[in-house]
């Protein structure tokens, strides 16, 4: 039986607890009052069966419940908001449909997308985010879907992650990643701080499972491990998330160190929200492409998207 969705104002109510912790701020950027944020905060918890807050003495803190639902929530709460956005924007000249790996596409390419919005204002991007692009995760799967995309001048474009052998379609290569461990600064500096690469096992190794790159599910830390000639058998332990996009965000919340794409988290490296304890990266054998129909490559859109998506990774590179 379909599970009956909370209201949408429960849910926005408990993204901005969660994002000030402090239900006095939140009802001071919502207009209410903290009573009134901490009665939809239990009425949301009674209706899911869970705690997502911890009450504190004179503060509150995610639950484990909390921190697991509260990345989901940002994401549907932004697509929402893209929806209304597109709902009310004018007609563009030309539709795109774009769809990459979710940790590409929101931590890549999404802070990019401006540079390309004001050198084409005359298209509009339509973006979704599929585990289903990354190679091994069934990218057949989305090229057939592309294959199938109906021909009424509405391109379709996809950014995959994996060999860029893909016979019939015109592929574009972008970059090919380094990865490297990542965490918060409080982590590498803490009580046992992150000064060697041996001093990565005395911590929570957080797992990304999509990086069984081409069936090898001993890829990830086991690869990095063993390039710092440390044991790879330490990377049996730890905490393993779907996606990059949650390894990323348990990376940000101190629950450990990630290994993590350089491109993909090198906003966050910027910003100093995340550090890079240790200069040592392993090559990715994977690639992000571009990848389309070859008939619809020279359409105006199209031509557009894929030079300034190439250009953009070339800076990178």
């Amino acid at each position: 039986m379909t599970r009956r969705m909370p209201a949408l104002a429960l849910l926005r109510t408990f993204e901005v607890a969660a994002r000030h912790l402090s239900f006095k701020q939140a009802a001071a950027e919502l207009h209410v009052t903290p009573a009134a944020v901490s009665q939809q905060i239990r009425s949301l918890e009674a209706e899911l069966g869970v705690v997502l807050f911890e009450r504190l003495t004179r503060a509150v803190r995610l639950s484990p419940r909390g921190e697991a639902l509260l990345p989901k929530v940002r994401e549907g709460l932004a697509l929402l908001a893209d929806a209304v956005d597109l709902a009310c924007a004018p007609a563009a000249t030309e539709l795109l449909r774009v769809i990459a790996p979710p940790s590409w596409a929101s931590h890549w390419l999404l802070p990019r997308l401006p540079g390309f919005y004001a050198r084409h204002p005359e298209v509009e991007i339509r973006l979704a985010s599929s585990s289903e692009t990354v190679d091994h995760a069934g990218a057949a799967n989305v090229l057939a879907a592309l294959a199938r995309a109906p021909g009424d001048g509405r391109s379709e474009l996809a950014v995959v992650f994996g060999t860029g052998r893909y016979p019939g379609w015109r592929v574009d290569p972008l970059l090919t990643p380094e990865y490297l461990p990542v965490c918060a600064p409080a982590l590498a500096r803490g009580a046992t701080p992150l000064a060697v690469p041996a001093d990565v096992v005395q911590h929570t190794l957080i797992h990304d499972d999509t990086l069984n790159h081409g069936g090898d599910e001993a890829w990830g830390w086991h690869r990095w491990l063993q390039a710092a000639g440390l044991d790879r058998q330490a990377a049996g332990s730890g905490r393993h998330f779907s996606n990059a996009v949650l390894a990323i965000e348990a990376a940000l919340a101190g629950q450990g160190v990630a290994l993590a794409a350089r491109p993909i988290v090198a906003g966050h490296l910027a910003s100093g929200a995340l550090v890079a304890p240790f200069a040592l990266a392993i090559a990715s054998p994977c690639t992000y492409c571009l990848v389309g129909r070859r008939h619809s490559a020279e359409r105006p859109a199209v031509a557009a998207f894929r030079h300034w998506l190439v250009e953009a990774s070339r800076r990178e590179t």
